[in-house]
């Protein structure tokens, strides 16, 4: 899975990026997937809690077998697993997990520890809003060896320059809500209409700033 932001100013096919932004309506939004690094003897990444689904795919791809623990949000009922229904989803506690039933989960608030690769996510995600004051920019947590680290740095921080540590943030701009044609569902309005705006990425590495800027429909 490629990241959807690196998506996004690459001008790549933005369809997978769709469901990080069901969120958001019309408006001006700060400080949104944040995600930082840190270098020392290993390497530290933490991110806001959109990037939960993005750091489970990120750390499977290191290595075959991982199990996790935790919980899984999912938008549809799990044959044979026992889930609790709350809000729109269904939630499953999981232990050591392969994951293998839970594909496509809304979220994953899951853990792995696997010596050289560790995870960890909280267990709640918060309700929507634009207090970007109050954003956890530590909800996810990877610690990984520093053989991963150029893995990590070609997926997340592929525009970031060489440094020790360095924090990415994201300003999105929503001018226009994209409803679909033919649709009359609400619920389905909803969960396909498209955000239109423009995406402004700061980068501080090491201290220095930098900001990049694109437009987006997704």
């Amino acid at each position: 899975m490629d990241y959807f932001i690196r998506e996004i100013f690459e001008k790549k096919d933005c369809s997978k990026a769709h469901k990080y932004f069901i969120r958001f309506g019309k408006g001006d939004y700060k400080r949104r997937f944040i995600i930082s690094f840190n270098k020392g003897k290993n390497i530290k990444i933490k991110s806001s809690f959109e990037l939960a689904n993005v750091f489970v795919d990120f750390v499977s791809s290191l290595k075959e077998g991982l199990k996790f623990s935790g919980k899984i949000l999912m938008k549809e009922k799990v044959l044979g697993e026992d889930g609790k229904k709350k809000g729109g989803s269904f939630v499953y506690e999981v232990f050591e997990s392969n994951l293998e039933k839970f594909e496509n989960a809304y979220y994953y608030l899951i853990d792995t520890n696997s010596g050289d690769i560790v995870l960890k996510i909280k267990k709640a995600i918060p309700k929507p809003g634009k207090n970007e004051e109050k954003i956890d920019d530590k909800f996810c947590v990877i610690e990984i060896d520093l053989k991963y680290w150029e893995k990590a740095r070609e997926k997340f921080f592929w525009d970031v320059p060489e440094c020790k540590k360095a924090v990415v943030e994201h300003e999105v701009v929503i001018n226009d809500i994209v409803l679909p044609k033919d649709v009359e569902d609400p619920v389905e309005i909803r969960a396909l209409a498209k955000r239109k705006g423009k995406i402004i990425r700061k980068i501080t590495a090491d201290g220095k700033e930098i900001l990049k800027e694109t437009d987006f429909e997704a």
